[in-house]
């Protein structure tokens, strides 16, 4: 029987449990084509999953990943979206940090025309997350002030195309001044949008942006830091304002394990919102996880659709790791350097 590399973690709770396994390679199940992977996109929840922090890992050991693109090499019978021989892009739900993975026919997407299958890998959980955050719950218009955290990762870099083909007036954060020069010189955006977050002086710095771009505040904010950020911004939010979190990242651990203690600390100091003022301040705060989306795969085909109107361009990808350093690969992600997106290639 034909095998496959999967990389497994028999435990979650430490990087360092990551390991590489050799397994048999089983006919794709009804419903399902096998697809020979070339590339695999890393996203956070990826690291929270394996530190044990996020509530949709499965039970026991677990192959992390949710997307990569590859090419499909056979399909079940009544499986007609694809076809051997077909480039695709896949979502799954874990199981991506694979040789090959026996996808779901409809979680998968032809590969744009052009693209490479790093390209294909870094597109679908980052984009459609920027795409779903920004259009169906921030419902974003022309003119909108929008205020991006964590701009220069993969789903602020997808969100700032997004915004500038609707039209929105923004204003990106980023965590370090390497991160700000990026936006500047690639991302299109001037000095005065770009705000280097100082965990003490955000309010000030969000006061002198709102200033310095004629602005009286903002109509969305699409989070993944929280932390101390978050009331600041909640704070700046105009009339009908809404705010959408979907990470996290200051309670990401720095090492390969969980300091549980120190996470406590930061948990029980995280912001809270009143929802009786949230009545009388007329705004909204929402939160998205892309893994919902698991459960609605009759949206994709319009995601898909929204995401080949406003990127016609593949993501960036900061850095290439091959498929053997998957452990670096994800130490370099937590690092917080990484510009755009970080991507496993085979």
């Amino acid at each position: 029987m034909p095998t496959r590399d999967v990389w497994r973690i028999r435990k979650a709770g430490s990087l360092d449990r990551l390991k590489r396994h050799s397994e048999p390679l089983e006919a794709p199940p009804p419903g399902h084509a096998r697809v020979a992977v070339g590339a695999v996109g890393l996203n956070f929840a990826d690291l929270a999953a394996c530190l044990g922090l996020y509530s949709a890992t499965p039970a026991g050991p677990f192959v992390p990943g949710l997307e990569f693109a590859g090419t499909v090499e056979t399909a079940s019978d009544g499986v007609t979206a694809v076809a051997p021989g077909d480039r695709v892009i896949g979502l799954t739900r874990f199981g991506g940090y694979a040789t090959h993975v026996n996808a779901d026919a409809r979680y998968l997407h032809r590969l744009p025309p052009g693209w490479s299958f790093a390209d294909g890998a870094a597109l679908p959980v980052q984009a459609i997350t920027a795409w779903y955050a920004i259009t169906d719950l921030g419902a974003c218009r022309p003119g909108h002030r929008v205020l991006v955290q964590s701009a220069a990762g993969g789903v602020g870099l997808n969100a700032l195309v997004i915004l500038r083909a609707l039209g929105a007036r923004v204003v990106a954060t980023v965590g370090q001044d390497a991160k700000a020069d990026f936006l500047v010189h690639h991302a299109g955006l001037e000095r005065r949008q770009v705000i280097v977050r100082d965990r003490r002086g955000f309010a000030a710095q969000l006061d002198d942006a709102l200033r310095a771009n004629g602005l009286d505040g903002f109509d969305l904010v699409l989070d993944a830091v929280a932390g101390p950020f978050f009331r600041p911004a909640y704070r700046r939010m105009r009339p009908a304002g809404r705010m959408v979190i979907y990470g996290a990242a200051d309670l990401m651990p720095a090492g390969t394990s969980t300091n549980w203690p120190r996470l406590a600390i930061r948990y029980l100091a995280r912001p809270r919102v009143d929802p009786v003022a949230l009545v009388s301040a007329n705004r909204s705060v929402m939160g998205f996880n892309l893994i919902w989306l698991w459960d609605e795969a009759d949206r994709l085909p319009d995601a898909y659709a929204g995401l080949e109107r406003y990127i016609t361009r593949p993501p960036h990808i900061g850095r290439r790791f091959p498929f053997a350093e998957a452990p670096a690969a994800m130490r370099h992600l937590q690092s917080g350097t990484s510009i755009g997106k970080v991507v496993l290639e085979l």
